[in-house]
């Protein structure tokens, strides 16, 4: 009998076996090591910016189209001229996807820090923070370099891994390197400094609004998983609720909270960058974080990943099934 339950059910689409299959091979290999695609858009995106640059929001918002739409209108060409080929369509969006993502680079940068404190390696750690933060490493205490990891993991989970697997899922292709290029974007031109203040607004307010559902989601999602790293789901659900919102980021904030509930620390605090100093509000209840809470942070940022994976296939039947059904 579930021979033949399994036997009617329709297969997953080529985009949400595209998606799943680049999400392997993120999970497999990380970010290709020579002539990644999203190195080449941020070199030419940076060229574009010198060419155009103005302190005007209306130059930076026609500079944020042009960088979008040029990669977009290329792979929906290309994905239009393989509609009738199955096999052509799944593997564009598994490479699409596997190079728009980056939570396999992610977890080994934070689990290597990790290990460098565990071990009382606190120089190098420092030295090696850089990689996930823009903060200052100079004279950080060992929990403080654990409070950056643990931000930088919460924070880029859905940067990295869910907001192009959310907006692939819904609107295919296109929807993964329109996320990662205005993801791009955003680190290049987002920051609040004298020159990007005006001509980098539109890419950090487009950034906001894509990255919003993912961080809503992931943070549901850390709630849920709590207790895969031995947290607790209504403790979880308390901070977030309570502490999501004071965040100065919409977004980053609803992630920190949901994980500083989930591994039960305390984040927060005062952020020392090159240019200025920021004083964010605390986040849970919990002690101030230890070495040994990055593997955890790892542990949970990995869980939601892959939980965001299975409902898209969930879902993913589910429509097929429907359609089916109306055929």
């Amino acid at each position: 009998m579930s021979a033949v339950v399994l036997a009617d059910l329709p297969s997953p689409s080529p985009k949400m076996l595209g998606l799943a299959l680049g999400f392997l091979l993120d999970r497999w290999w990380g970010d290709p090591t020579r002539g990644h695609p999203v190195a080449g858009f941020g070199a030419l995106a940076t060229a574009m910016e010198r060419a155009m640059w103005a302190p005007s929001r209306r130059t930076g918002t026609v500079y944020t189209a042009l960088a979008v739409a040029m990669p977009c209108t290329a792979v929906t060409f290309l994905d239009r001229m393989l509609r009738h080929t199955q096999a052509g369509r799944t593997a564009l969006m598994a490479g699409l996807t596997w190079v728009a993502l980056g939570g396999r680079s992610l977890e080994r940068e934070g689990e290597a820090i990790g290990q460098l404190l565990l071990v009382g390696d606190l120089g190098t750690a420092r030295e090696r923070l850089p990689t996930l933060v823009g903060r200052d490493p100079t004279g950080l205490s060992e929990a403080e370099v654990c409070r950056a990891v643990i931000e930088s993991v919460a924070e880029n989970t859905p940067d990295a891994v869910v907001g192009a697997l959310l907006w692939g899922a819904i609107t295919g292709p296109a929807g993964v390197v329109a996320y990662r290029a205005v993801n791009t974007l955003d680190a290049l031109v987002g920051h609040r400094s004298p020159r990007y203040e005006r001509f980098g607004w539109a890419s950090a307010r487009l950034d906001d609004v894509l990255t919003w559902p993912a961080a809503r989601l992931s943070a549901l999602l850390a709630v849920t998983l709590a207790p895969v790293v031995g947290g607790r789901r209504g403790t979880t659900w308390r901070v977030l609720r309570r502490d999501g919102g004071a965040h100065p980021s919409p977004n980053a904030g609803r992630m920190e909270a949901a994980f500083a509930g989930a591994l039960d620390v305390t984040l927060g605090g005062t952020n020392r960058y090159p240019s200025h100093v920021e004083h964010r509000p605390h986040l849970g209840d919990g002690p101030a974080p230890a070495p040994a809470d990055l593997r955890r942070a790892v542990i949970l940022s990995r869980a939601v990943s892959r939980a965001v994976v299975a409902v898209g296939f969930v879902v993913d039947l589910a429509v097929m099934t429907a359609a089916a059904r109306r055929r």
